[in-house]
C-alpha cells in the first residue's frame, strides 16, 4: 500500500518518525532520568507515559508537541535560540481532567526532563504552563513533549499547544507547534 502526503506535511512525518525511532531502546537498556535510573523497554511511548492514564478514565490521550530550543537562520549555519512554553489547557467548562505526566524529549527521542512528580488536577477552564528557558540548548531543533491526560468522564479535549518565542537583537520572532494525539485510552 502507498500513501501520498502533501508536501508541507513530508517535514512533519519526517519529524514524528525520526521522535519515533529516536525513542527506541533495547530491552533492559537503562538511562539516568531526574537523577535516578530507570529501565526501558516495553511500550515505545515508554511505560511510565502509558501508565498515565487513570484507573478507571472515561477519556484520555497521550499527545505529542513539537518544542523547538533553536531554530536555524540563513542558510542553516546560525542557530536562533528560542525560550518554549508548553500550553495544557482544560477547554470542558464542566469537567476536571488529570494531567499524569509532561516529558520533554531532544531531537533524537531520548528523555530529557520529567516536568510533574505527581499527576496535576485541571479544573473546568484551568490551564498550566511549563516552560522551557531560552538559554536551555538540550532539546534541539527536533525537541518535543509528550503530555498524558486522562477524565473520568467524557470531556471536551484539551487544548495542548506550544510557544516558542525571542526577542534576542532587537527581533521578535514567535510560532506555535500543533498537538498530535498518538495514543488513545484503549486504543491498541
Amino acid at each position: 500500500m502507498t500513501v501520498s502526503l502533501p508536501s508541507r506535511a513530508l517535514p512533519l512525518a519526517a519529524l514524528l518518525l525520526a521522535a519515533a525511532v529516536g525513542g527506541c531502546e533495547r530491552p533492559g537498556a537503562e538511562r539516568a532520568r531526574g537523577g535516578s535510573a530507570v529501565a526501558a523497554g516495553g511500550d515505545s511511548l515508554g511505560g511510565a507515559v502509558l501508565a498515565g492514564f487513570a484507573e478507571g478514565a472515561a477519556a484520555g490521550a497521550v499527545v505529542y508537541v513539537p518544542a523547538y530550543s533553536h531554530i536555524y537562520d540563513q542558510d542553516g549555519t546560525r542557530e536562533f535560540d528560542l525560550a518554549a512554553t508548553l500550553s495544557v489547557r482544560n477547554t470542558d467548562p464542566e469537567r476536571t481532567l488529570t494531567v499524569a505526566s509532561v516529558s520533554y524529549y531532544d531531537s533524537a527521542g531520548h528523555l530529557v526532563r520529567d516536568y510533574l512528580d505527581a499527576p496535576l488536577t485541571l479544573g473546568p477552564l484551568a490551564s498550566r504552563s511549563f516552560v522551557v528557558a531560552e538559554r536551555d540548548r538540550t532539546g534541539g531543533s527536533g525537541a518535543n513533549f509528550l503530555v498524558t491526560w486522562s477524565a473520568r468522564r467524557a470531556l471536551s479535549e484539551p487544548l495542548i499547544e506550544s510557544v516558542m518565542i525571542s526577542t534576542a537583537s532587537a527581533q521578535g520572532l514567535s510560532f506555535t507547534g500543533q498537538s498530535q494525539v498518538v495514543r488513545r485510552l484503549g486504543a491498541e
